[in-house]
């Protein structure tokens, strides 16, 4: 099973838009795999459906979206067609047709006594690098608003340095401001007390100071 800050496996993949090697069909790019527990189910169809209507926010982030379960190829392609004759949206992404598992249990998604893919979501940056793994149930849809959010905030931590807090960019303590590392070293807590005085940064103390970042 794989963990945040290893590469993504290179596989080999079927997928309803042909045959990709992952993680080279993404290569210089970030890009959001999912999985789901199985076609033609009711909370899948909501997030497939969710997720398209989302679909170019993650590419103004220049992100690709790619989904994943164990249903054959044929099952996405008739699901997606059902999607957008009922529905009104096409899936334009591509979805893996995992029908042995061999990605899906590289990467852990297949829960413990199942044969289906849980619902997982993984976030992999230009170097293939995996950022972030989100699992849920079965039995609880996702807010893809919030894998939005964090894809965003990973890009502007590694633009800026900076750390992101909770609900950002509404936080209840800081609101859209991002969080300055803590100090660790004492001549570093002098120079962002410092920094404080001159109006740089703003400080609870010198272990949790903030700033707005600018455009």
């Amino acid at each position: 099973m794989v963990v945040i800050g290893e590469k993504f496996p290179e596989v080999e993949a079927k997928t309803t838009h042909g045959n990709m090697k992952l993680p080279d069909a993404f290569k210089g790019k970030w890009f959001v795999l999912f999985s789901h527990p199985a076609d033609f189910t009711p909370v899948c169809t909501t997030e497939f459906y969710a997720m398209q209507k989302r679909l170019e926010k993650f590419k103004e982030l220049g992100a690709e979206v790619i989904g994943l379960s164990v249903d054959q190829v044929f099952a996405h392609l008739k699901w997606t067609e059902w999607i957008k004759d009922n529905l009104g949206e096409e899936i334009q992404f591509p979805i893996i047709a995992d029908d042995r598992g061999m990605l899906a249990e590289k990467l852990g998604m297949i829960p413990s006594g199942s044969s289906i893919t849980a619902r997982a979501v993984f976030i992999v940056d230009p170097n293939a690098t995996i950022r972030a793994i989100v699992y849920y149930p079965a039995e609880v849809g996702r807010d893809w608003d919030e894998i939005l959010r964090a894809l965003k905030a990973l890009q502007i931590s590694d633009k800026h340095g900076v750390a992101l807090p909770h609900k950002w960019p509404e936080n209840e303590l800081i609101g859209d401001h991002a969080i300055v590392p803590p100090a660790g070293d004492v001549e570093t807590i002098k120079e962002r007390m410092e920094a404080k005085e001159r109006g740089e940064i703003e400080c609870y103390d010198w272990w949790l100071c903030h700033k707005k970042l600018e455009e």
